[in-house]
């Protein structure tokens, strides 16, 4: 008798071994269609594996998040096969899944041309129809060698050989054969919502001194509806497009003269300014001190830190009176130092020390995108120097730091616990009480979170938080990383209650992570129109003719006097093209729109952003409403 234990902790008994397909099939018909794999004690397996021992078991249905990942890989197989089919002699390397698709690296005779794509999806439509099993089966390295080697696909053999495995598994649809490690769906049927996007160069293993490929990207759903609403949504992203945007409110700007190194424009700085004020304000009431730390350092230095050996190709190094030093990558070292500045007790714990660094660190050229990814930026840093036992009250605290300012801009957020990478210093037990530190206070906090092994930082496992905007897509920015290695490797200490050295724990955290990657984000979610309390420009009095100025001048003074950010669009133009500019092309939260009416009742016309209608108030109060909605809206 073979038992299964279900994810709820019942256990099916079965008699003699099935595939998980039957097996899914016993539990109920409809769970057996929906079936795409399974988890079998840890392991991910086909619909088709047999099930011969007792064990764990989770099945896979087309709708889970591992289920539509099962979906993409087999979408990128599919796309192979129809690729070969209409260019013969195509030869195929790598086609992973990615965020919300999949791509496959290409060795065509001849280049795709974009046009090509639309074939190349026409045909994939005909695979899914014809419906083709996929079947999977296990040969010996050198079998799949000797296969591979007859079908000329010698990207496919050097794979196997890096491998270095005795037996590898083999999957095919129809005439398609292909080396992978699975999972698939079924049968080519299940792929019922995809669409090819793009294509573009790459190298064969990302490496610049081998040959250049050719990639198509597509993307794939688990339904036709979720596929469209991920268009729309493109679609949308496209329109509050940050680059263009930036462009156009005349926020910021990129130069050929720095790539990768933004130009902030004034109305950029206001922005800029509004979030470091807030950050500043909310972190003087959790005493947090803010300190500046140099901007190059020492070789030495880094590799204490360890970045000298686990990031030393992002950082850029100069030689100074015959002494080598780097531009900071990241400003927790400098904060190290700060601490070391003097001698600290227990009284002095939690030490809280923040910092708005610059930071510099290189991304190749073609990785540069606007704001999101650049080569200098401002990381909103603070490092918590505490002793283990203000751990919990310390990261908890940080989370509900974090909660304040996402909800302001309107953010949700789910947070993920990633664990030890493989490319980590310090002890595998120092680890696992830093994770344990970590899931401790979530678990008191009373929060979900979702695990993600292996993508800690390189000297401590983190909290990571990624937020959802406006139009449904998620960004990464807040994290919170233990580290008990740093201090270890520093040689910080405090005395403690009983006169002794101890080591403190130090907690590294940004909540907005980099601040012009967060400028460009809130352009995006705001689409370019931000709530008055962060816009630049808050208001825009817009007179009718020149006999209006002298009123439109004094009420700007009163407005500016009175903190609020404001400009006077004075041009002899007519009063519909200046409202259009306003709450149009430049989405300013208010137009205050002044005639002759108005200055004779000492009376403004306001106007706000999207709208079409208007109504007259005081001068008086609209000074009062605007101070007010320039009050920074946190929740109670």
């Amino acid at each position: 008798m073979i038992e299964m234990v279900l994810p709820d902790g019942n256990v099916r008994k079965i008699e003699k071994p099935v595939t998980v397909a039957e097996f899914a099939k016993s539990i109920s018909p409809s769970l057996g269609k929906a079936a795409v794999g399974a988890i079998i004690d840890k392991v991910q397996v086909d619909v088709s594996h047999l099930i011969e021992k007792s064990g764990n078991i989770q099945i896979i249905t087309a709708t889970s998040e591992e289920g539509i990942a099962i979906i993409r890989h087999s979408a990128a197989h599919i796309m192979a096969q129809a690729v070969q089919r209409i260019f013969p002699g195509t030869k195929v390397t790598i086609g992973p899944v990615i965020e919300n698709g999949f791509f496959y690296d290409f060795d065509p005779e001849k280049p795709f041309a974009e046009e090509d794509l639309k074939k190349i999806e026409e045909e994939m439509k005909k695979i899914v129809k014809e419906d083709y099993e996929f079947k999977r089966s296990e040969v010996s390295a050198e079998e799949a060698k000797k296969m591979f080697s007859e079908m000329g696909e010698n990207y496919k053999i050097e794979i196997i050989d890096d491998l270095g495995a005795d037996r590898v598994s083999i999957y095919q649809q129809g005439e398609f054969v292909d080396l992978c490690r699975g999972t698939h769906i079924p049968s080519t049927s299940y792929l019922k919502a995809f669409k090819l996007m793009s294509t573009a160069g790459a190298y064969w293993r990302g490496d610049s001194n081998k040959k250049m490929l050719q990639r198509i990207y597509g993307i794939a759903f688990g339904n036709k509806k979720e596929l469209d609403d991920y268009l729309t949504m493109l679609e949308e992203a496209e329109k509050r497009d940050h680059r263009k945007l930036g462009k156009q409110l005349d926020l910021f700007f990129l130069d050929e003269h720095g790539p990768g190194f933004p130009f902030f424009m004034p109305k950029g700085m206001e922005i800029m300014n509004k979030l470091q004020e807030i950050w500043r304000k909310e972190h003087k009431k959790r005493k947090y001190q803010e300190i500046r730390t140099p901007i190059m350092l020492d070789k030495e230095l880094w590799e204490i830190s360890g970045h000298w050996f686990n990031y030393r190709e992002n950082m850029y190094v100069s030689e100074i009176d015959e002494k080598v030093y780097a531009i900071k990558p990241m400003n927790c070292p400098g904060s190290i130092i700060a601490y070391k500045n003097n001698l600290h007790s227990y009284k002095d714990l939690p030490l809280k020390y923040g910092e708005m660094g610059l930071v510099h660190r290189h991304e190749f050229s073609g990785a540069l995108h606007g704001l999101m990814r650049v080569r200098a930026f401002t990381q909103d840093d603070a490092h918590v120097f505490c002793t283990k036992e203000q751990i919990e009250e310390q990261i908890i605290e940080i989370i509900d730091l974090y909660d304040k300012f996402y909800t302001l801009f309107g953010f949700e957020y789910n947070i993920e616990l990633s664990t030890k990478p493989e490319k980590a210093i310090g002890s595998d037990e120092i680890w696992a009480m830093a994770e344990s530190d970590l899931e401790s206070a979530l678990k008191k906090k009373g929060i979900s979170y979702k695990l993600n092994p292996g993508d800690g930082a390189f000297y401590g496992p983190k909290i990571d938080f990624k937020m959802k905007d406006s139009i449904g897509r998620i960004w990464q920015c807040g994290t919170i990383q233990l580290d008990f290695n740093l201090p270890s490797r520093f040689d910080m200490n405090y005395i403690g209650a009983d006169g002794e050295k101890h080591e403190p724990v130090m907690i590294h955290r940004a909540m907005y992570g980099s601040l012009e990657r967060f400028i460009g984000i809130l352009i995006e979610h705001y689409a370019g129109a931000f709530p008055v309390w962060l816009a630049p420009i808050q208001a825009r009095i817009l007179t009718i003719s020149k006999e209006q100025i002298p009123f439109a001048e004094k009420l700007n003074e009163k407005l500016q006097n009175a903190g609020i950010r404001t400009d006077i669009d004075m041009r002899d133009e007519k009063i519909s093209y200046k409202i259009r500019e306003a709450n149009g092309e430049q989405k300013i939260p208010l137009q205050l729109i002044i005639g002759k009416n108005e200055v004779e009742k000492n009376e403004v016309n306001v106007r706000r952003f999207g709208s079409q209608e208007s109504s007259s108030i005081t001068v008086d109060e609209v000074i009062k409403m605007l101070i007010e909605e320039s009050q920074v809206p946190f929740k109670k």
